[in-house]
Formats: structure tokens, sequence, C-alpha cells
């Protein structure tokens, strides 16, 4: 496997913000299948360096990627049928016949239909079929049991955490019986052999997943192609981090959470954004070296090339907020690990290729901590233009070590954006940037390539010239979101040649790995 990129040397590049699940596809979702190769190819044929995508764990409440049954585990609904007839495990025959929607993700469908397809491959795994004889990345005996003893320190207890979940028909930990939701060590081992069917199946699906995900990022990376992943800063409660190691958060006697996590009123809400995570106690991470912390991140590292940390700004210090609180006006700021959690990071994995998510309410205090340990931030075009207008965000102000982007997951698409302008705003683009007002999703996308700026990111969506029926996320909506698929017959050569040519021009081509 090639180097990994660090924070302090990301070359002159660009690349495209795409969510696994917005690849086309058969079966409900995008996975990783062969959609997921061609759009490789393609941006190969784009001349671009970097795709980026969401976090990859397992999702659930409103399928939101930022709310995961574990910190660790992926998400077995991005697994490829097709892969696993490739395996051996299935037949053609026993690939679902289900229309979809081309444009709109159908989670619960794609999520019902693949547990019921990887659990015949696994019957079929544990009948012997499958080669094994096949290299190290393949579905074998062996590597099974090699992927079971290496990632036992997070994945049994998250197996265990799956199966007692199907036990009580989906329920959260905390409506478990309290035999099930007091999590004890000892226990665990007697119901992991109680439930080791359910357990062992677990198991297996996150195998696939790792070892379709391995193969996939490999050919990334045969490709020129590098990865930027995302990572949460914060756990969602419905959780196997959360129920098996509950001192690490903020909990009362009943493990429900005294605090959670937000964000004041900003430019996405008036009222904040109250994402109701449960808070960390950090002096606990202390205590034990911030281990739980530096296996995350080692983790991620091994997945992908450059990681996104959300919401940088919790590190220094985090909006806490009243667990009975219905919005996130009211709360106080409180003091994150700031320098003593990344220098124990730095001390145990080296240099670490972070981007900062540094959005929002950023103080003094904050962007002294990104640049004490040398991260890029973050730069949006669309709030140099409308909204708040901090002068940060305007190109002629960037800094080298940033990263900039049109717009992100959470924004309106650059055309709807656009369309919702005040016409003063518009003048103000157009003034800045002739032209752009023309055409407005090519105008950033020109801004964010041209700019000093090392990496340029821009979604999908943007290249498409999609309006705000196309928008992935918005920010204090609880339904509708992560939704947009990408059709296919939208993404021309002719408009993958003209980016690759705008690439070119402010010389963003790739380097060689």
């Amino acid at each position: 496997m090639k180097k990994q990129a660090t924070s302090s040397t990301i070359d002159r590049s660009s690349g495209i913000l795409l969510h696994v699940t917005s690849l086309p596809g058969p079966h409900g979702v995008g996975d990783l299948g062969p959609a997921a190769y061609r759009w490789v190819d393609q941006l190969v044929r784009a001349r671009q360096s970097w795709w980026q995508m969401l976090p990859l764990g397992p999702t659930g409440y409103a399928d939101s990627p930022y709310q995961c049954f574990s910190a660790f585990a992926g998400n077995p609904t991005l697994i490829s049928l097709e892969k696993l007839v490739e395996e051996g495990l299935l037949r053609q025959t026993d690939l679902p016949q289900v229309d979809f929607l081309a444009d709109e993700s159908a989670f619960d469908e794609a999520r019902d239909l693949k547990q019921v397809a990887t659990q015949r491959a696994y019957k079929s795994f544990v009948a012997g079929n499958g080669n094994e004889a096949a290299g190290p990345q393949q579905i074998t005996r062996s590597a099974f049991e090699r992927f079971c003893q290496q990632e036992a320190s997070w994945l049994d207890d998250f197996a265990l955490f799956v199966a007692l979940k199907q036990k009580h028909d989906g329920a959260p930990w905390w409506d478990w019986p309290r035999e099930d939701r007091i999590y004890d060590p000892t226990s665990a081992k007697k119901k992991s052999t109680a439930l080791a069917d359910a357990v062992r199946l677990c198991q297996f699906r996150q195998f696939v997943f790792y070892q379709q995900w391995r193969q996939l990022r490999d050919y990334s990376h045969t490709s020129g192609v590098r990865l930027i992943g995302d990572m949460p800063i914060f756990i969602a409660s419905d959780s196997a981090d959360v129920w098996s190691r509950p001192e690490l958060f903020q909990l009362n006697q009943e493990r429900r959470p005294t605090f959670v996590a937000g964000v004041p009123p900003d430019y996405f809400s008036a009222t904040g954004q109250l994402w109701g995570n449960p808070l960390y106690t950090w002096e606990k991470h202390r205590e034990t070296g911030y281990e739980w912390w530096i296996d995350r991140l080692r983790s991620t590292f091994q997945m992908v090339d450059l990681v996104r940390l959300d919401h940088f700004r919790g590190f220094e210090a985090y909006w806490a907020v009243p667990a009975a609180n219905l919005t996130a006006e009211d709360g106080t700021w409180e003091p994150g690990p700031r320098s003593d959690l990344f220098r124990k990071l730095q001390a145990k994995l080296g240099a670490l290729p972070l981007i900062a998510e540094d959005l929002g309410v950023i103080t003094p205090e904050v962007d002294s901590l990104r640049r004490e340990f040398d991260l890029p931030g973050m730069r949006i075009l669309q709030f140099a233009f409308a909204g708040a207008q901090e002068e940060r965000f305007f190109p002629h102000y960037y800094e080298h070590h940033t990263v900039v982007y049109t717009g992100t997951h959470d924004n309106e698409t650059t055309v709807g954006w656009f369309e919702n302008l005040k016409a003063e705003e518009q003048a103000l683009l157009d003034d800045y940037a002739p032209g752009a007002a023309a055409d407005p999703a090519w105008g950033l996308i020109r801004l964010g390539w041209a700019s000093v700026a090392d990496l340029a990111v821009a979604p999908l969506q943007d290249v498409l010239r999609l309006g705000n029926s196309a928008r992935m996320n918005l920010p204090g909506r609880t339904e509708g979101n992560w939704r947009w698929r990408l059709d296919p017959a939208l993404l021309t050569d002719e408009l993958l040649d003209r980016l690759a040519a705008m690439t070119e021009t402010y010389h963003r081509q790739p380097r060689k790995l």
C-alpha cells in the first residue's frame, strides 16, 4: 500500500465529494460494487486526485451517516452483492429483482434485501462454498478467522450489540431489559455464546464489508485516486460504543445522557443544531491515555488517506445542552481536550492526515489549536457571497494550507443556492467573478480551482449543475436527507473532459503517488 498523505504535504490537487450511497446501482443504494469502480475510472478521466465521501459506518436514526451504531464498524448495506457472486457465495439468480427510483436512495428496502442476501451468502460460506485458494483479500475461511482475531477489540462487542438489538426487535439499548442493558464483560462472553449464530453472522458481514472496501481502496490507489474519509466528533447514543463503554460518556445512573451535543444558533439554523449525541467524559479519556481515540483514528487511517475531522472546534470547546432541552439555544461552552488529545495522537500515530472542519463560531483559540498541529482548515465559497459573508471565505484571503469547497453536504447545491440569493448577493458574485452568475456552479468551481488553496473539492451535484432537489442534507431536518443518487446518464464524457481541462489549467492534475 502506498504511503499516506499527511496534513502538511497535501499537493496542489482537486477532488469530488460523492458519498458511496449516492452511486447508481440496482439495489436501492450505492455500494462497493461495479459502479464504485466505474466512478474511480471517471475521476481518473476528469484528472481528479481525490474522492471524498461521508462516514461509512452502519447508520441508525434517520439513516444519517453521522449517527452510526459503531465508531469502528462498516455499513453492511454497502456490501456489493455482485462481488459476492464473483466470490461464488451467491448465484446470479439470488440477486433481488426490485425496481428503485434512479435518483433516490431507498435505505429501508436496501437494508432489508441486503440482510437477506448476505445471510444467504453466509450460509453458503459456512457450507464451504467459495474459493479457499483465492488471494489474501478474498472471502476465505482463514481470512475470516484472522479478521475476527485482529479486530476483536471492537468487533466482539459490536457483534453482540447487533445480536441483542435483533433479539429486542431493534429497540435502542437503553430500552432493553436490565440484564442486557447493563454491559458486563463476563456476561457478554456468555451472551455471545448463547447468540452465537447472530454474532457470527454480524462478524461475517463486517468481514465482507472490509474485504470489499480494501479491494476498492487498492483499485483507487492503483488508479492514482486517493480517498478522503469523514469522522464525526460525536457518537450516536444508540451505539455499541456508548453501551459497552459508558464510563467514557456523560451519562447518569440510568446510563442516559445528562448533556448532549449541538451548536448554538448559526447560519444553518436560528435555534441552533441539537444533535443529541452524548458528550464525552474527557477526564476519563485522559486517564486511559486516549486509548479509544487512538484506536479510532488508527482504524480510520487504515481505510482512507485523509480524514475530514468533523466539528473541530469541539475539541477546543464544545456546546453542552441539557438533555431535556428541545433546541440548542440554551447551552454552555465547556473546555474540550485541546492540545492534550492531539499530542497523544501524534505520539502514537505520527503525522496526522486530518482536515479540520473549522466552520461555525471559530475563536482565536480554535484557530491556534489547528495551527499548532499544522492542520488545513476549510473554506466554503458559498459563505463568501451570502449570509454571514465572513472575509475568510473570500479566495483572496486564503492560505495555501487550506481545503476549499464550493459547498458541502450540509449546503444547498450551488445552483439552488444562487437561485435563493438576494439580487445584491448575485451581483456581488458577478462583480467578484465576472460571468459566474451565468453559470454559478461552474463559476464557483473555477474560483476554487484557481485559488491558492492546496486542495479544491466540489460536490458532484455542482459539477452536474443540479438544483436543490439534489441536496444531500438540510441541517435540522430529521427526515428526507441523504437520499440523492446519481443518474449515470448525466455524467457524460464531455463533462468529465471539461473538468479535466479546468483542472489542468489551474495545475491541479494528479502527480505520481
